[in-house]
């Protein structure tokens, strides 16, 4: 399941040219001559900035591809043979020197985000800009000339104060033929200036620059979600030196099988299992479940959740950059990168809609002056004016950072969406497959009945059937096992003997008992009529019956079932409520497929399917309804996830799986999360749609108003940025959606 990525815009610039390749956390080299080199250029935040270091290093012999991640800022080169110093003069060419400081993963990440996006020093200069800008305005409505001394000086004190960097970033794009926002607006200030507009030219380039500014600070906290994520994972845990005694050191020098300890009210800081201590857990922040869950000895324990009341002892299962935590932390990440069909419709739109309005306005320039001998410099005005106005930027920004903040809104609620390709696509599902053992089942066996016959004592009795099963693998066995409990007391059994197909036998306190199915019970001339009252409505119920016998009567009919997870009839109702159609594919024999669905309120059920017959199942449905999407556990239906148009997995039982395999996983096996995502991917196109009716609509606007020559450069700049930041928080929205 092949995506591309793309980048949300970082600041006020963006490019008609979209930045191409796959993450950098990318598949192996393909060919062993190919070499691969990485480099972090902190200055690289917007497609802007990729088409300028894509044209840099186009010309280089050996270049096979670039990846570009603007959540990381980072660039790989797959090249033959291109040396790094020739790299990175290329890129200093274009002022995207690359930072050489040698990190990796979270601590990288960490480094890289928590620089503040706009400094003390940047917003200080944009004060002395405006200030000089203000001033003088306020000369020239005071009756100043605007050629006057002094009004050219503020002017001038202001675009060089404030302006020159998008001035320079001008100047590279113009040289690199890339026609972006600086170069247009590069060409607007210095055309402002050549007809004698100095003020307006100086109140134009400090607008942009508040802009630029106030749009990087919005669209970074739209990005916010990798940050939070990272905030959560200690950077020091408490660990078990080897004398024995409990020290604490930084998270990432732990190694996996060390002893670790955790405090009440902590966050645990490494994924483990717990050995020693019983404690709630909060789990919100990585499987995204409201309640607290109880942990105790052999139980899981994920890297950033939060520890209850108890003291807890575990072992490290995986190391800091390989915790639960850092594999959500890089899905999210890598996710933020593939660009979603609509915004590979946008990117496409405005390659060809910038030079087209850039041609336009050069019309509009030149054509009135010659054809009906106006003034030049009036209709050069308007074509600024235009060339402001038609920018792409807030086009181009409308479509990332909406699925960024759709993909953060799905990472809070522990649904993890690999792209967002999904999560655009979803809201064409019509739909849904669902396996049974593992999804809409807990996956294993349940003691859910011991009903006892008689006056016989019900903890005696389980204790009887227990200590028999302990002789045994059988998961009935482990299930009565289960339901005894773990710390209760077996009784000794002698002259145990297992049955063949029937169950088995054994002595306790000196007295022969039974315990087996049905068939076994009539072999031994007990069965009777009130127990077969008993038996034949649970087998009918599609759950395995043993029944505890003792050499001279019946003493207890003991039903076992894989349990149906209890959210699951309300979430298949959901789903058919959005008009989704579901249906279950298993493996499992019909009766037992049948109950299921019938407890689950599913009306089509295919049983006794092999991996194959599944996965042509699933190519019926998709000749049926278009999309579909399947839900199993990520291993036995690999084929099905693969070939279904998306793949969703369990990620609570199998985390490392769910998050390789699958399209979207669900942390916390919830199958309500389902509904839940399909109603963002819905929320989330349409959000796509509203922010490019803005984006075109309000442009359109100022178009038609600066073709009549109505409109003024300060407003072109203030309709331009005012519309990205618009469709920001219009996008921006998804971060706070609730199911409608």
């Amino acid at each position: 399941m092949s995506v591309n990525r793309s980048s949300a815009c970082h600041s006020g610039c963006c490019s008609a040219n979209p930045p191409v390749g796959l993450s950098p956390i990318s598949a192996p080299l393909s060919d062993p001559n190919e070499e691969k080199m990485v480099f972090r250029i902190t200055k690289m935040c917007c497609p802007v900035e990729a088409d300028l270091v894509r044209n840099a290093l186009a010309g280089m012999e050996g270049l096979q591809h670039l990846d570009f991640d603007m959540m990381r800022r980072e660039l790989v080169i797959i090249h033959r043979g291109i040396k790094r110093a020739a790299v990175i003069a290329a890129l200093s060419s274009v002022d995207m020197e690359p930072d050489e400081t040698e990190t990796s993963g979270m601590a990288q990440s960490r480094t890289i985000l928590d620089k503040p996006v706009v400094s003390l020093r940047d917003w200080l200069v944009m004060t002395i800009a405006g200030l000089s800008a203000i001033g003088a305005e306020i000369l020239v409505w005071s009756g100043l000339d605007e050629h006057s001394l002094w009004v050219v000086g503020l002017a001038l004190i202001s675009i060089l104060v404030g302006g020159l960097p998008t001035l320079k970033r001008g100047w590279i794009a113009l040289r690199m033929l890339s026609l972006n926002i600086n170069f247009l607006m590069s060409l607007a200030v210095l055309g402002a200036m050549a007809i004698g507009q100095w003020p307006e030219a100086a109140m134009v380039i400090f607008l942009f620059g508040i802009a630029e500014r106030v749009e990087a600070f919005s669209l970074d906290k739209a990005r916010n979600a990798v940050r939070e994520l990272m905030s959560l994972a200690p950077e020091t845990a408490t660990i078990q030196a080897d004398n024995g005694e409990w020290i604490t050191v930084t998270a990432s020098t732990v190694t996996v099988g060390r002893m670790a300890r955790i405090k009440p009210g902590e966050r645990i800081a490494l994924d483990g299992v717990v050995t020693v201590g019983r404690s709630s857990i909060n789990q919100a922040p990585i499987t995204g479940e409201s309640v607290p869950v109880t942990k105790e000895a052999g139980d899981a324990l994920y890297a950033g959740s939060i520890n209850g009341s108890g003291v807890l002892e575990y072992r490290v299962t995986a190391d800091f950059q390989h915790s639960t935590l850092a594999r959500i932390i890089d899905t999210v990440q890598e996710a933020q990168g593939k660009r979603a069909p609509m915004q590979r419709f946008v990117d496409q739109f405005a390659r060809y809609y910038t030079p087209a309005v850039v041609a336009i306005a050069a019309m509009i320039a030149t054509v009135p002056p010659l054809l009906w001998h106006v003034p030049f410099s009036t209709w050069f005005y308007n074509a600024l004016v235009m060339l402001v106005v038609a920018c792409p930027c807030a086009l181009v920004i409308s479509t990332p950072v909406t699925v960024v903040s759709g993909l953060a809104a799905g990472a809070r609620r522990g649904i993890l969406i690999k792209g967002g390709l999904y999560l655009e696509q979803v809201h064409g599902m019509r739909a849904i497959a669902m396996d049974k053992t593992g999804t809409l089942t807990h996956g294993r066996m349940e003691m859910t009945e011991c009903i006892v016959l008689g006056d016989h004592d019900p903890k005696q009795i389980l204790q009887y059937a227990a200590s028999l099963e302990a002789h045994s693998e059988h998961p009935v066995a482990a299930a009565i096992l289960a339901a005894h409990g773990k710390e209760k007391t077996l009784l000794p059994v002698t002259h145990f003997e297992a049955i063949m197909g029937r169950g088995a036998r054994g002595e306790i306190m000196g007295e022969t008992y039974h315990i087996g199915n049905h068939r076994l019970l009539e072999e031994l001339g007990l069965c009777r009529h009130e127990v077969e009252a008993i038996l034949f409505p649970l087998e009918q119920d599609a759950k395995t019956v043993v029944v505890l016998a003792s050499s001279k009567e019946p003493l207890a009919v003991i039903a076992v079932a894989d349990r149906m997870r209890e959210t699951t009839p309300e979430a298949v109702r959901a789903l058919q409520e959005m008009g989704i159609t579901v249906t279950m594919l298993t493996g499992d024999n019909a009766t037992t497929a049948q109950a299921v669905a019938r407890q689950a309120g599913i009306p089509e059920v295919r049983s006794e399917l092999l991996p194959e017959e599944k996965l042509r199942a699933i190519e019926e449905m998709i000749r049926t309804y278009g999309m579909v999407g399947m839900v199993g556990d990520g291993i036995n239906d690999a084929p099905a996830l693969a070939r279904a148009s998306i793949a969703i997995a369990m990620g609570a039982t199998g985390t490392d799986t769910a998050l390789e395999t699958a399209d979207v996983a669900i942390m916390n096996d919830d199958l309500r999360k389902i509904g839940e995502f399909v109603h963002l991917g819905r929320a989330t196109r349409r959000i796509l749609w509203e922010n490019i009716a803005l984006a075109l609509g309000i442009k359109g606007f100022f178009l038609v108003l600066a073709a009549m020559g109505v409109a003024t450069l300060w407003m072109a700049v203030l309709a331009d940025m005012g519309t990205s930041l618009l469709v920001i928080f219009n996008g921006r929205r998804l971060l706070w959606h609730k199911n409608e």
